[in-house]
C-alpha cells in the first residue's frame, strides 16, 4: 500500500542564503498579491462592463515567462516555485467556493474570500517536482539557494515528491519533504489481540482498560508565567521598532518550545500505545466545540487530545494495527458491567456506582471499558458475510473456485483508520 509522509528537518542556511530566501519570500508574496488583484479586477470588469475575461491558474502560469522579461529579479527564483504561487492562489479560490456552497447548504461558517498576504503570513516556498536534492545526512541542495546544512534525524525511505523551505516566526528554517512510501506491514487478517480502550480527560490525560493511566504534562501551565512576562513586555514596545521585532521573536520561541514539548510527549506516548497494543479505541470527541467552554479551554488545549489521537492513528496504520474512534455518547454514564445508564452522573462524580448491579469503579476506567466495547461493536458490525447467490439464468456463470467470502477477507484498510467493504 502506497501512502505519503511528510519529513521535517531543521536547516541552517548561512548569512547569504538567509538573504536569498528572504528575497524569494518577498518576491513570491508580491507575485501572490498581484495575481489576486488581477483576479479581482477581472471579476469586477465582468460584473460592471460585461467583459468576457477569464483568469485561471493556466492563464496566470503562462504569463510567468513574460513576467521574468519585465522584472528580471524574478529570474533568481526557480520556475516551479513561481508556478506554486499561482497554484496556492488557485487552491485558495477553490476552497472559497467550497465554503460558499457549504454555507448555502446550511453550515454555519464564514466564506472567507482570499486576502492579500502580509510579510508575517507568507513564510514558505515550495519546489513541486525538481530543483532540490538530499545530498547526505548533513546537507541538502535547493536550486537558486545552494547547498544548506541540514540536521536529518531520521532516514527517508521512499521517493521524494516535493520539498518546502519555511521560515517560522522564531526565525528558524526548516525543510519539509513529501515522500511517497510503500507500506508492507498491513495485515488486516490478523485478529485483534491485547486490545485497549482509552478515555481522554484533564485529571488523567488517558485512562486505559489495562490500568495504566497517564497524567497530563501541563507544559503550558509550567511556562505560563514566562510567556506572560514576554507578552507583557512585547505589548509595551513601540510598533515598528527594532526592540518590538526582537521581542516578538522571543515570544514566538517560547510558544514554539511549548508546542515542541507537547509534540514530543504525544509522539512518544502514541508510539508506546501502538507498540504494546494491537487494537486501540478512542472517543470521537468534537474538540472544537469543547474549546468553547472558557473555563476548560486552556486545559483542553494544553492536553492536546487531537494530536495524540492523530499520531496514534497514523502509527497504527503503518504498523498494520487497528485504531478506531467511537461515538462518545454515554460512555461516562453507562455501566460497563450491566449497561445501565445513570443520567444523574455529573462531572464532579469521580467514582461510578451503579444502582442496578452495585458495582463501584473509577469514572474514567468505566468510560475506558465502554469505549473498548463500542470499538469492538463498530469493527465487527462492519464485517458482512456474503453468500453466493443462486444461478437463475443460464447465461450467467459463476466460477467454481469462488468460495464464501469471509469477514476477514472482505475488509479493506483505509488511510483514515476505518474499514469498509
Amino acid at each position: 500500500m502506497e501512502y505519503t509522509t511528510a519529513y521535517k528537518f531543521r536547516i541552517y542556511p548561512n548569512k547569504t542564503q538567509r538573504k536569498t530566501i528572504g528575497d524569494m519570500l518577498y518576491l513570491s508574496r508580491k507575485l501572490y498579491n498581484a495575481m489576486l488583484e488581477q483576479r479581482r479586477m477581472a471579476y469586477q470588469l465582468n460584473k460592471d462592463y460585461y467583459e468576457n475575461l477569464r483568469v485561471s491558474y493556466n492563464t496566470q502560469a503562462i504569463e510567468l515567462s513574460e513576467l521574468k522579461k519585465e522584472f528580471p529579479e524574478y529570474k533568481n527564483i526557480f520556475s516551479q516555485v513561481l508556478h506554486n504561487v499561482a497554484d496556492r492562489l488557485d487552491k485558495a479560490y477553490g476552497n472559497f467556493f467550497i465554503r460558499v456552497r457549504e454555507r448555502k447548504n446550511g453550515k454555519k461558517i464564514k466564506a472567507g474570500f482570499p486576502r492579500f498576504t502580509s510579510r508575517d503570513h507568507y513564510r514558505s516556498i515550495t519546489y513541486t517536482q525538481f530543483g532540490f536534492k538530499v545530498l547526505d545526512n548533513t546537507h541538502v541542495f535547493f536550486s537558486k539557494i545552494g547547498k544548506i546544512r541540514m540536521f536529518q534525524h531520521i532516514k527517508i525511505d521512499g521517493k521524494i515528491k516535493q520539498a518546502t523551505v519555511k521560515k517560522d516566526k522564531a526565525n528558524r528554517y526548516f525543510a519539509t519533504f513529501i515522500v511517497e512510501e510503500v507500506n508492507n506491514n498491513i495485515n488486516c487478517s490478523e485478529f485483534p489481540y491485547n486490545p485497549v480502550g482509552i478515555d481522554v480527560g484533564l485529571l488523567k490525560l488517558i485512562a486505559t482498560t489495562d490500568n495504566t493511566p497517564v497524567d497530563p504534562p501541563k507544559y503550558l501551565r509550567k511556562s505560563e508565567n514566562k510567556l506572560k512576562r514576554a507578552q507583557r513586555s512585547l505589548s509595551r514596545k513601540q510598533k515598528g521598532s527594532q526592540n518590538r521585532r526582537e521581542m516578538r521573536v522571543r515570544v514566538a520561541r517560547i510558544s514554539s518550545h511549548i508546542a515542541n514539548q507537547r509534540n514530543d510527549f504525544s509522539q512518544k506516548l502514541s508510539r508506546t500505545l501502538v507498540n504494546n497494543h494491537n487494537f486501540i479505541a478512542y472517543e470521537d470527541l468534537n474538540i472544537e466545540n469543547m474549546m468553547k467552554n472558557h473555563k476548560l479551554a486552556k486545559s483542553i488545549a494544553d492536553a492536546s487530545w487531537g494530536e495524540l489521537i492523530k499520531n496514534t492513528m497514523y502509527k497504527a496504520e503503518r504498523a498494520g494495527k487497528y485504531c478506531v474512534k467511537v461515538n462518545p455518547k454515554n460512555t461516562s454514564k453507562q455501566c460497563s458491567n450491566c449497561g445501565n445508564i445513570m443520567e444523574e452522573q455529573t462531572l464532579d462524580d469521580r467514582d461510578y456506582h451503579c444502582i442496578k448491579c452495585g458495582i463501584t469503579i473509577d469514572r474514567d476506567d468505566n468510560a475506558a471499558v465502554n469505549v473498548l466495547n463500542n470499538g469492538f461493536k463498530k469493527i465487527f458490525n462492519t464485517f458482512i458475510i456474503m453468500k453466493p447467490r443462486k444461478i437463475r439464468h443460464k447465461k450467467k456463470r459463476i466460477p467454481t473456485d469462488c468460495g464464501e467470502l469471509m469477514p476477514v477477507e472482505g475488509k479493506t484498510y483505509t488511510s483514515n483508520g476505518k474499514f469498509f467493504l
